[in-house]
């Protein structure tokens, strides 16, 4: 009965370090999503114009950007251990400023401190999923993460609604950033006594992760722009092709997103399992290829049922998402893997954010010019890395990068 368990465990990748990592994500995204998700209509009710919310969404996606580099070369300088508690001890900074100072100056500024910390955590806990766990292992240790990570996305906003409701928007909103307080010095404490310490430590390189990046790790960025390119383009202008063109109510859209993301959790562990068998290349190619066709079916969407297709192909995209971020930790210098990480996604989101420029002229055009330049980026994408991307650093011997 003792082996099978162990079996068990080791079969998905649990450890220790690996559980208090989830459990730290599942609490402190709880927190997150509570107080986050009701951030604008808070600041509304404090006496914030709408251009105060237009200013957090905008402060939201700089900083995620920011902080997935700075997070990367602080996890590789003090290790991903003092990197989560010390991301999290900031998420209760800014949790702290907005609930004693109740205007939306104040709601600008904590936010700073919290309203990023996926991205800011992230290459830490890559680096501790690289460093605990067995190379065939990564991809669950990821999927995993991407799994348990949906828990509060899921639950949280609900949590936060019923206080909101019960106490209104203004006292309700402070007590779910009080909770989200409490929720983050408990996944503290699982970090401070569960997680083993790191063996190495690199020290701090602004330019490492730009100039040590490999020639395969280049590639993949450049594909994943493109893929990018061809998810955000017709990003914001989902829900209004669904609800304004072709006449679907709001509880309908509402499903086709939770169709959307049950297709996804389905597939995580199942594809966990496939990567140990399967070239990363082409799990990665495949969702790709989901990213790439998604807007294609939605141009031709005439009925609710071509619309589930499209959005369980939405959910589908998720299918080498995990093996994507092992891929770029198995492709990245081993000596600076989080600060590689954070470069990538840093150079990968401020490129794709120029999408949201010229996203709306497209859609001036007409909602099909938006969806086929976005599937046509998303086919370039997946060509440029079915012919040059690969599974291993250095693979060609004259590869001196």
């Amino acid at each position: 009965m003792h082996q099978s368990k162990e079996s068990l465990k080791e079969r998905f990748g649990f450890n220790p370090s690996i559980i208090s990592m989830l459990i730290m994500v599942v609490f402190i995204g709880m927190g997150e999503k509570m107080g986050e998700r009701f951030l604008p209509i808070y600041l509304l009710a404090i006496g914030g114009s709408t251009y105060a919310v237009g200013a957090l969404n905008a402060l939201d996606n700089f900083l995620s950007a920011i902080y997935a580099y700075v997070g990367g070369l602080l996890s590789d300088r003090f290790g991903y251990k003092n990197t989560l508690i010390s991301v999290s001890f900031l998420s209760i900074l800014g949790y702290l400023i907005v609930i004693f100072f109740p205007s939306w100056q104040a709601v600008l500024i904590g936010s700073i401190f919290f309203i990023s910390w996926t991205a800011l955590s992230l290459p830490a806990i890559l680096s501790l999923i690289a460093s605990t766990l067995k190379e065939n292992k990564h991809t669950m240790g990821v999927s995993m993460h991407s799994l348990v990570r949906r828990i509060p996305m899921a639950v949280g906003p609900l949590l936060g609604g019923m206080i909101i409701q019960a106490y209104g928007i203004i006292i309700g909103a402070r007590i779910a950033f009080i909770v989200a307080l409490v929720f983050a010095l408990i996944a503290i404490y699982f970090i401070r006594r569960f997680v083993a310490e790191p063996t190495e430590r690199s020290p701090i390189d602004l330019k490492a992760g730009f100039t040590r990046m490999p020639k395969q790790l280049r590639i993949l960025l450049v594909s994943d722009i493109l893929i990018r390119f061809a998810e955000q383009i017709p990003y914001a202008f989902v829900v209004v092709y669904v609800m304004n063109n072709l006449n679907q109510s709001a509880v309908t859209f509402s499903l086709l997103t939770l169709i959307e993301m049950l297709t996804a959790m389905f597939i995580y562990i199942p594809v966990a399992f496939l990567s140990e068998h399967v070239r990363h290349k082409t799990l990665v190619a495949i969702t790709f290829f989901f990213f790439a066709i998604f807007p294609l079916i939605l141009s031709v969407s005439t009925s609710f049922w071509i619309l589930v297709i499209a959005f369980v192909v939405r959910g589908l995209k998720e299918f080498g998402e995990p093996t994507r971020k092992a891929l770029i930790v198995r492709l990245a210098d081993p000596d600076i893997k989080a600060s590689a990480y954070g470069s990538y996604y840093m150079m990968r989101d401020v490129v794709v954010s120029i999408a949201a420029l010229f996203s709306a002229t497209l859609w001036n055009i007409s909602p099909q010019v938006n969806f086929l330049s976005a599937s046509a980026f998303g086919f370039l994408g997946l060509a440029l890395f079915l012919k040059y991307g690969s599974d291993q650093r250095n693979v060609r011997k004259h590869n001196t990068e």
